[in-house]
């Protein structure tokens, strides 16, 4: 984070928040290597909160003048008339991503909007708040090609595709996720939204042992698998992704859809469609789901995968 690159990424917030999203939304993505000197640097718009995520740890003459800059955006016109209010610096390479508020009272959590829809999110406590900002797409597609279907959601996390699916009129919702903390939230977003929770099951199970009970449950017109790229004890990506795709005839119907995802810069779509045709030659490769334009990247392979296969 040289003088210089401070400077850009202090004009390119200025034109951002002269401009600011009505929802919630990326504001600057240095981690798509499109601005050298920023590649550790994220910025989110959380209506009226604004999140500055740094994911490796700078100098301390470089930390210093970022908070500078920071500080002197919060003090500007474009600042005050977007309606902005709380300025967080996250530093997400410290072991429990130590949260510093530079402007404005700690918040522990807050209710943010995006596609109409309510999400409660975290702030200050955890590594991740509660909802991929990027996967804005995947959840949309999900939304329109959900009515009427029975929909499996793997690695769930807080649910943002279930709520997606139900409100997009989905007939059932199975989520399964090892964490029971974030089914837990993942039901208040329901509620938030006001859906009928008979239409949504919440299983808080170990994919890897829960198999009959998944299964059993089914079959499914959709399934949606977006796992963790590594998770200490429960998930590797390279060898536990394809376990999963395996058992995808035993879980789809006649005519089922999976919506598969990854976000490891490390591989790129060809693992995931090469993984389903060795795994579950029955399905085919259809098409891959644009990211949103706030996620530019130097290598699109880099970036988040979504993609849609069909039998």
């Amino acid at each position: 984070m040289n003088p210089e690159a401070l400077a850009l990424l202090h004009a390119h917030l200025l034109t951002a928040l002269a401009d600011a999203p009505a929802e919630t939304r990326r504001l600057f993505h240095g981690r798509g290597r499109c601005w050298p000197g920023l590649e550790q640097v994220t910025v989110d718009w959380l209506q009226g909160v604004v999140l500055v995520s740094l994911f490796k740890e700078p100098q301390a003459a470089q930390l210093e003048a970022l908070k500078a800059d920071l500080l002197r955006l919060a003090a500007s016109p474009a600042w005050v008339a977007c309606g902005a209010h709380t300025l967080a610096l996250q530093h997400r390479y410290l072991p429990q991503s130590t949260t510093e508020w530079l402007v404005g009272d700690a918040l522990d959590d807050m209710t943010i909007t995006e596609g109409g829809l309510r999400y409660r999110v975290d702030l200050g406590r955890k590594q991740n708040n509660g909802l991929f900002l990027d996967m804005r797409y995947g959840r949309d597609w999900v939304r329109a090609n959900a009515q009427g279907k029975r929909v499996l959601n793997l690695f769930a996390y807080t649910c943002g595709f279930s709520v997606t699916a139900i409100e997009g009129g989905a007939e059932h919702v199975v989520n399964l996720d090892m964490s029971s903390a974030a089914l837990s939230r993942g039901r208040d977003n329901h509620r938030l939204n006001g859906h009928d929770l008979g239409k949504v099951t919440f299983l808080g199970h170990d994919l890897f042992k829960s198999w009959g009970k998944v299964i059993g449950k089914g079959p499914y017109d959709l399934v949606i698998i977006d796992p963790p790229s590594f998770q200490k004890g429960s998930f590797l990506l390279t060898k536990d992704y394809q376990r999963v795709l395996r058992r995808l005839p035993e879980l789809l119907g006649s005519e089922g859809t999976v919506l598969a995802c990854m976000n490891d810069p490390a591989f790129g779509a060809d693992f995931l469609i090469e993984g389903v045709t060795r795994e579950a030659p029955s399905l085919r490769f259809e098409r891959r789901l644009e990211n949103p334009p706030e996620f530019p990247d130097a290598d699109i392979e880099c970036g988040l995968k979504a993609l849609v296969f069909r039998l």
